[in-house]
């Protein structure tokens, strides 16, 4: 089944969608291997990873369609995969969508931030007009055409301008015909029954590490109707204090033996990439 009618099978379940996010092709597998359904491409832990830079809109199309053509190359589950503005005008738009759609992705989301866009936790979001970028949208869906990819609306008001504009906008992209609709940029468990209440249709909220919606589970925001949950940072913080652990305690000791019960072993990793699979290819024709 192709990724993006997977998606489709598990948005029409009973349950929320569980997407964490994957700073990396490595943490995808891991995604994978912990068996959640799908995995999420976040565009501010690509930034970390390939540019160790904060997410503010320093990555370009290639360099993201690369990463997503990577991540797809690994995993079998689908990928929803963070597509910023769609990097440039309506030619722009639509090669974007080609290049997620051949990179094997089963959607992408698409915002409404000015360029240089940043990072929706963040202050200083400036927004086009809500009409502008429904063209936008309307150009994504054409270069869409009938191939299977899932467009999501990201809208990045809720910060920039307000719940009402927030709402708004979803409801606005919602009708130009986007498959799922994403207000970002929520802070409060406040914020979160708004939007709920609000915006029609299928939905996807995003959980952040560090406010008071951790606080809410996964089947909760379900019975809220959302159809996606989105844990963009949390495999990407995890990894940054793990490995900051390790390197205080080589630097204190110069040796890292105290944290050895914190890391996988040779052997696990070596399963967790697949090693077998490859020793087999030199096996058979080595």
């Amino acid at each position: 089944m192709h990724p993006a009618d997977r998606l489709k099978t598990l948005i029409s379940g009973s349950e929320i969608v569980m997407a964490p996010g994957a700073p990396d092709p490595l943490t995808a597998r891991l995604v994978e291997q912990a068996g959640f359904p799908a995995v999420y491409m976040t565009g501010f832990g690509a930034t970390a990873s390939h540019l160790g830079v904060p997410d503010l809109g320093l990555m370009g199309q290639s360099e993201m369609t690369t990463h997503a053509r990577n991540m797809a190359r690994v995993v079998g589950i689908p990928i929803i995969a963070d597509a910023d503005t769609g990097y440039g005008g309506p030619a722009n738009i639509e090669r974007t969508v080609q290049e997620y759609m051949q990179a094997g992705v089963a959607a992408i989301h698409l915002e409404d931030q000015q360029q240089p866009k940043r990072c929706g936790q963040l202050a200083g979001v400036r927004l086009i007009p809500a009409e502008d970028n429904v063209r936008r949208l309307k150009c994504a869906i054409a270069a869409r055409n009938t191939a299977k990819l899932l467009v999501i609306a990201r809208t990045d008001a809720l910060p920039a301008s307000g719940a009402d504009e927030a709402i708004r906008r979803a409801n606005m992209y919602r009708d130009a015909g986007v498959d799922l609709v994403f207000v970002d940029g929520i802070k409060s468990i406040r914020e979160i029954e708004t939007i709920a209440r609000n915006v029609e249709g299928p939905k996807v909220v995003s959980i952040v590490d560090g406010n008071e919606t951790t606080d809410l589970k996964a089947e909760e925001l379900g019975q809220m109707g959302f159809q996606i949950v989105l844990y963009a940072v949390s495999t990407l913080f995890s990894a940054v204090r793990a490995v900051q652990g390790t390197l205080s305690v080589l630097k204190r000791d110069g040796t890292p033996k105290v944290r050895q019960s914190a890391m996988v072993t040779y052997q696990e990793y070596s399963q967790i990439v697949g090693l077998k699979d490859f020793q087999s290819l030199d096996d058979r024709f080595g």
